[in-house]
């Protein structure tokens, strides 16, 4: 979400990398495809992990192609900026890791108060511990790195399988409903999230394996050169199109098809598609000379992506819980109707929103106040 991650291309200084602009524009829409399902969720998150709510094909199938995919390309994109400042480092002579661990600082503390304010399932905190992991991890030989990237990915499979064990053959759970986000206040579901942190953070703890894995993906395929127009890229990300479309694809299918296997479905398997999503998108951004009329606009949301990740979870809680429209309880019946509704109209106003913002404004409103915080410690010397 670091919007500096777009700032060099393959060739020189000083230019995005438009691909990548495109995938953290995807990323961040696609993750709201995940997240959407719980918010118009009665239950809210309680909902997703007390049992499987799913009430039909369409929402199946939804949730299969976005579950766990975006989540994991967002990931590796945060592996791909890091790989990007610290080169950058390099090429000034400036001491690494030094202000990264600052921005990292900024990062966790951005996730405390989206986490506390807005949402129980924030990403950006486990990042923060994961990007201080990693940027000393790179500063390791290129053979050391792939070797802890096969040590975080082997802990990080044992540890689904251990929870995959532990859960199966027990069913859903049948607590009783929830109705902190149906009945409760805005202060209410604060208390609620304060009280259940325990539970509700176990998820950016035990996943910090797999983001260890794709940090140091993401930043291995940037320096193989896998987001570049020319060169290897093309030939790499057909082969990424082939690894995770033609094999990780199908066997992520067949365990969606099984309750017992959620941690193997949602952790273990997308992962591997969200490469193929990679390579796809790729080969779509630049099959042709000219950047499209979709791309620019999906382009403009990757240029603001912590502002539009932190507005979409604000939108998605306004229209669903009690205290805003209340949508989650008023269309329960409706849920796999009116959830990809609710998606587009959030997505479509992420578009909007950023278009109009970029034409009188070089960077997002949180990235702009983001820039000043990274800048204030340098400023005050």
């Amino acid at each position: 979400m670091d919007t500096v991650a777009g700032r060099r291309s393959a060739r020189g200084e000083g230019e995005r990398i438009v691909l990548l602009d495109v995938l953290r524009g995807i990323a961040i829409l696609g993750t709201l495809g995940t997240n959407i399902w719980i918010f118009t969720d009665p239950n809210g998150i309680i909902g997703m992990l007390t049992g499987d709510q799913r009430s039909g094909p369409v929402e199946v199938v939804l949730r299969f192609l976005a579950n766990g995919k975006f989540l994991a390309m967002l990931t590796m994109l945060f592996g791909v900026g890091l790989e990007i400042q610290r080169a950058s480092a390099a090429r000034r002579g400036r001491r690494w890791p030094g202000w990264y661990l600052w921005r990292m600082a900024l990062l966790f503390l951005d996730g405390v108060l989206h986490y506390v304010l807005v949402v129980e399932f924030d990403v950006l905190m486990g990042y923060a511990v994961t990007g201080v992991v990693v940027s000393y991890l790179v500063l390791t030989s290129e053979r050391a790195q792939r070797r802890w990237m096969l040590v975080a990915g082997a802990v990080h499979l044992l540890l689904m399988g251990l929870m995959t064990s532990a859960v199966s053959g027990a069913g859903p759970g049948k607590g009783d409903p929830v109705t902190i986000y149906t009945d409760g206040g805005y202060l209410d579901q604060i208390q609620f999230r304060l009280q259940q942190a325990g539970l509700f953070r176990a998820e950016a703890i035990f996943t910090i394996p797999l983001g260890v894995t794709l940090f140091l993906l993401g930043a291995r395929l940037y320096r193989a050169g896998a987001f570049a127009a020319d060169g290897r890229g093309p030939v790499l990300r057909r082969r990424l199109m082939v690894l995770g479309l033609g094999i990780g694809f199908p066997l992520n299918l067949a365990t969606s098809l099984s309750g017992d296997l959620f941690f193997v479905d949602r952790y273990v398997l997308p992962p591997l598609v969200a490469l193929g999503y990679l390579g796809l998108i790729g080969w779509w951004v630049h099959r042709r000379p000219r950047q499209g009329w979709l791309a620019a606009r999906l382009a403009a949301v990757g240029r603001m992506a912590l502002t539009c990740y932190m507005l979409q979870n604000i939108l998605a809680s306004v229209l669903c819980y009690g205290w805003g429209f209340g949508l989650a309880a008023a269309l329960v019946d409706h849920r796999p109707l009116w959830t990809p509704i609710a998606w587009l109209g959030i997505a479509v106003v992420l578009v909007v929103f950023s278009e109009l913002w970029q034409r009188r404004f070089r960077q997002g409103p949180i990235e702009a106040a983001w820039r000043w915080a990274v800048q204030a410690p340098q400023r005050s010397r």
